[in-house]
């Protein structure tokens, strides 16, 4: 008998009110490792909440949040990333005076290994996890094609590679799913060709499940395996790109704009 394949991240009749208002309402999804599933829907659908949801920003009123069959609902903000979720957002939030490979850096606490004393007094193991910490930030600098300007500041990225410099940063929290709200939002044709190179790349390497926000159709069709649509907080559709594509409600509700 094969064995049976396990979400490593699933949502179970997930929802949230504010007030009287419903903003998502038995919301269900399954994620397998490896898997890129792209999650689409009209501005104001609820997929943004939907990742906050995801990621411990709010707790949800209704339903449960699962990682690996373990359920997160009550757990911090921090406690989700340390669970393995990690998210980038809409608008870009670097510590931009910081370099770049600082911002890397800066989320690796899972591989900091010394404390106060050690870090005050530069003892070997200091030094030890510190040239560590840089040799994992370089690699996934040149997975996200940013190795060259690893010692300039964030600010002084073009906004297509501090973009970039995000993903990078999420992948140094070793997370089992990484959530992307928006990546190309703002970047021109050939920023979004490579940052598709780089979604690809960073599945095929480290086989993580990414669950994928986007406006850009032409990049949900060519990275996602399979979509799911929301409008007005509940799912319309599901499948592959070819089915959502082709589906009556979808096409009304979004893809007719």
């Amino acid at each position: 008998m094969a064995e049976e394949r396990v979400p490593v991240l699933e949502t179970r009749k997930l929802g949230i009110s504010f007030g009287g208002l419903k903003a998502v309402t038995d919301f269900n999804i399954q994620i397998f490792p490896g898997e890129l599933v792209g999650l689409i829907g009209p501005n104001g659908a609820g997929k943004t909440t939907v990742f906050n949801l995801l990621t411990g920003v709010y707790a949800p009123t209704e339903g449960t949040v699962l990682l690996n069959g373990k359920p997160l609902n009550g757990k911090k903000t921090y406690q989700f990333v340390e669970a393995g979720i990690a998210r980038t957002f809409q608008n870009i939030r670097l510590f931009k005076e910081m370099s770049v490979i600082e911002n890397v850096k800066v989320a690796c606490t899972k591989d900091l290994h010394y404390g106060l004393f050690s870090a005050s007094l530069r003892t070997p193991k200091f030094w030890k996890t510190e040239k560590e910490l840089t040799e994992k930030a370089m690699s996934l600098l040149e997975i996200c094609n940013l190795a060259d300007v690893a010692e300039l500041p964030a600010a002084s990225l073009p906004y297509g590679r501090q973009r970039k410099l995000e993903i990078a940063r999420a992948l140094a929290t070793d997370m089992k799913v990484l959530l992307l709200d928006e990546p190309a939002a703002g970047m021109n044709p050939t920023e979004t060709a490579e940052l598709l190179t780089c979604i690809n790349t960073i599945r095929d390497r480290f086989g993580i499940a990414i669950l994928l926000i986007e406006h850009d159709m032409s990049l949900v069709m060519n990275v996602c395996e399979r979509i799911q649509v929301l409008d007005y907080g509940q799912t319309i559709a599901a499948g592959s790109p070819a089915e959502v594509a082709a589906n009556p409600s979808v096409i009304a509700a979004y893809l007719g704009e």
